[in-house]
């Protein structure tokens, strides 16, 4: 097991308590302990760590907090934030994090998180110092996602890179290596959400809410439709990367694309199924939006299914 530096940021009363996740002890790593006022601006000696840690269990105002933090110090590294089950329901993409992990989760788990975040951050690393080709974006580290990425209204970046996948709302165009996808824009904005939150496994009401909206009130089956639609559209590249968690929703894998796991698998039929009882479900609410595409009558403009 490669041993990792990792930087534990926790609420200054906390600093003498017992690491959290408590499992954290037991994994071996290499840990420096720091409140969040004792991060140094990036004209300082930068700190450097493989992963940061945000203890956010006894005070949750350091979540919303933590990354502008860390990006200020000018430390390159993915951010996991440790909440109690209670704080689950305040989590939230705006925090702009990596992950989030339980305090009580055992080491196995802590430990596979590290190492997805930190490979997951290498991947986008390793685009540091190439040429971008027209219609690509390179990020190059923590600072810069932070502080140089556009970002839309609600604090979302405008430019996401997963892989080959690069999405820019601001043009609306989504690549996935040399190849344009020809996306809706529901199509456009689930694909989006993923790409933003990889190996983290959401929910369909979850989706549902990020995506469509609080006022949305068609049925969950959208989803698998929609699903379903973008898998296609990804082709045999990455079709594979959205996975069906059984009984629960959908992870978006890119690294683990090329074999799909058992999981997905069986959802499969799920998928195929709610595709077919879509338009039952969501009813006259759902404005058409389960019907195939090239069955649409023309759309107005700022109707979610016009292509972007």
């Amino acid at each position: 097991m490669e041993h990792m530096r990792i930087l534990h940021i926790c609420p200054a009363s906390r600093i003498g308590s017992p690491l959290a996740p408590e499992s954290l002890q037991y994994l071996g790593h290499q840990i420096q302990r720091l409140s969040i006022d004792g991060l140094q601006p990036a004209d300082t000696d930068p700190i450097t760590a493989d992963i940061v840690i945000a203890d956010a269990c006894f005070d949750l105002s350091l979540a919303p907090a933590i990354a502008e933090a860390v990006a200020q110090a000018g430390i390159t590294a993915p951010i996991i934030v440790v909440l109690s089950e209670g704080g689950l329901a305040t989590a939230s993409a705006k925090w702009h994090v990596f992950d989030i992990v339980l305090t009580t989760a055992g080491p196995a788990e802590v430990e596979a998180r590290l190492r997805l975040a930190r490979d997951h951050h290498r991947t986008n690393a390793s685009y540091e110092g190439r040429q971008a080709a027209p219609g690509t974006w390179a990020v190059t580290d923590a600072a810069s996602w932070h502080s140089s990425v556009p970002r839309t209204s609600e604090g979302e970046p405008t430019m996401v890179v997963s892989g080959a996948l690069r999405i820019d709302e601001s043009a609306f165009t989504a690549h996935l290596g040399e190849r344009s996808l020809d996306l809706t824009y529901r199509e456009f904005a689930l694909l989006k959400f993923f790409a933003m939150h990889p190996e983290r496994v959401f929910t369909r009401d979850e989706i549902l809410r990020a995506v469509w909206g609080d006022d949305y009130y068609g049925g969950t089956r959208t989803v698998d439709v929609h699903v379903r639609r973008v898998r296609a559209k990804l082709g045999k590249d990455l079709e594979n990367a959205i996975h069906t968690v059984r009984y629960v929703g959908y992870r978006f894998s890119p690294e683990s694309a090329a074999a799909r796991g058992d999981e997905s698998e069986s959802g499969a039929a799920h998928d195929d199924e709610s595709e077919s009882g879509a338009a039952h479900d969501d009813g006259p609410q759902s404005g058409g939006d389960e019907e195939s595409e090239h069955e649409q009558p023309e759309a107005e403009p700022n109707e979610e299914d016009v292509k972007v």
